[in-house]
């Protein structure tokens, strides 16, 4: 390489990383100022550095073909800021693309293309009141919600955390919760500040006030001495699964609704956001975000479904530990789950196959399903072999899944990756409900073993906060609109 061409090469990273620091303080003030959330073909860019603004858009080649240059982008993000916008999440990726290698842009200059594409949102005004949510129970799902929560600070955030409720703790018990919620072994360090008021035993993050309740029962709190009121409460502790256990929240003055963070029991409505979210009524007081497992595969079985048909199949789940495992032997009321975690595969039972039919009912009874716990602690993958309701082959399905990753209305439950080095851990952080991997996929005719990865610890929580953002009644559209897979 002569000097001239690396003189080239610096002087192109120099320029991408110039315009990535330029986006930075737009991307945060679009957020905290009119609660738009800018993406790059599906991947949020709130509180991305520079380097991961330029790894981004790099990634829209594997998805076009063709490049999508930062000085592409920045006159549309740039465009973008001086609008009055309505709350959304708009992908910026995708508006660039179009403008410059699409057919959208027909002759329009970047102010009007934009008016024309997010006409949805322009010079509309923000009518979403603020929303107090309590986090009862602060385990592995809670201490996440707590971090989607307070990521997103603004004055147009409109899901304030407001308490967190635990059991009554020893001396020393508040100054551990912070510290659980600062420091994460999987999911790394807090992304921002913490403190804590010892007096008034509060959190307080990114400008967040959280009350620390300690209470042994629902029965025993009363939000409204908090000043918090018509609170969605997120039960994140797992102790009641159906409508009278979850219903003893209600009992407490200022709780309005409960979501469980596990799959409900009886009548209560088993959500899966992207399946069937659209089934919230505003009348629901207590619903189930499902479990992990449930929310990693309907999405990508609804899908198959819809354009394959599925005759039936099999769910194999290869899951990471949890916390109900023992770290060495000792008894466990299950079978096999006594037995060491970081030291054994474990074979185990898995109710999300029978699951998917209260958010998907089309396949009742098609569907079995088991599970192996493996000794990671965290990121599981779902190996779905499926009898299909006609023939196909690996391209055309995988072009189909890639096709539903990026452009449909399940574009933030599936992802999409053509790696062939792709391994659990990379997909720690993962926002999405689940990640094809098409590199495995196995198709003979009509059978199709799919493998889908999923991190079934931050994934799932953020399908948590896309459902507690429908029961609060935050309907934020995704532009530019999507297409059909087909």
């Amino acid at each position: 390489m002569n000097h001239q061409h690396e003189e080239a090469l610096l002087n192109s990273w120099q320029e991408r990383q110039e315009y990535a620091e330029r986006m930075q303080p737009i991307l945060g003030q679009l957020y905290r100022d009119k609660a738009v959330e800018i993406t790059l073909y599906g991947r949020t860019l709130l509180g991305a550095n520079s380097i991961d603004i330029v790894k981004a858009h790099r990634m829209v080649r594997l998805h076009t073909g063709d490049k999508l240059r930062l000085r592409e982008s920045w006159p549309l993000l740039d465009a973008i800021s001086r609008m009055k916008l309505a709350p959304a999440q708009v992908d910026l990726g995708k508006l660039a693309y179009n403008y410059h290698y699409g057919d959208k842009a027909m002759g329009r200059d970047v102010e009007t293309y934009l008016k024309d594409e997010l006409a949805a949102i322009v010079d509309k005004e923000d009518n979403h009141a603020p929303v107090d949510v309590v986090l009862y129970g602060f385990g592995r799902i809670g201490r996440l919600l707590a971090r989607l929560l307070i990521e997103r600070q603004g004055k147009n955030n409109k899901l304030r955390l407001r308490a967190i409720v635990v059991r009554g703790g020893k001396a020393g018990d508040l100054e551990k919760r912070a510290s659980l919620l600062r420091r994460d072994s999987v999911h790394g360090p807090f992304n921002g500040s913490i403190t804590i008021d010892s007096e008034r035993n509060a959190i307080k993050a990114n400008g967040s006030y959280i009350q620390i309740i300690y209470a042994n029962g629902p029965q025993e709190v009363d939000y409204t001495q908090y000043g918090i009121n018509n609170a969605i409460v997120i039960d994140n502790t797992g102790m009641w699964r159906d409508r009278d256990g979850l219903g003893q929240h209600l009992s407490s003055k200022g709780a309005a609704k409960v979501l469980l963070t596990a799959p409900g029991k009886g009548d209560i409505k088993n959500i899966v956001y992207g399946v069937n979210h659209k089934d919230i009524l505003d009348e629901d007081t207590i619903l189930s975000a499902a479990s992990c497992t449930t929310n990693a595969i309907t999405p990508v079985l609804k899908a198959i479904d819809e354009h394959y048909g599925i005759d039936n199949g099999h769910v194999e789940t290869v899951h990471s530990y949890t916390n109900d495992q023992n770290l060495i032997d000792n008894f466990h009321k299950a079978e096999r789950r006594g037995r060491a975690a970081p030291l054994n595969m474990v074979i185990t039972e898995t109710g999300a196959a029978k699951a998917v039919a209260k958010a998907y009912p089309k396949l009742a009874g098609r569907l079995t399903g088991n599970a192996i716990r493996v000794p990671t602690p965290n990121v599981s993958l779902a190996i779905l072999n499926l009898n299909l309701g006609k023939s196909t082959d690996k391209e055309e399905i995988n072009e189909f899944l890639r096709k539903t990753a990026l452009f449909t209305e399940l574009q933030h439950q599936i992802d999409y990756t053509a790696s062939t080095e792709l391994v659990s851990s990379d997909l720690v952080g993962s926002r999405f409900a689940s990640v094809v991997d098409s590199q495995a996929t196995i198709v003979s005719e009509n059978r199709a073993t799919l493998y889908v990865w999923y991190d079934n610890e931050f994934g799932y929580s953020c399908q948590v906060m896309r459902v507690v953002q429908q029961m609060a009644g935050l309907k934020v559209p995704t532009l530019p609109a999507t297409i059909s897979a087909d």
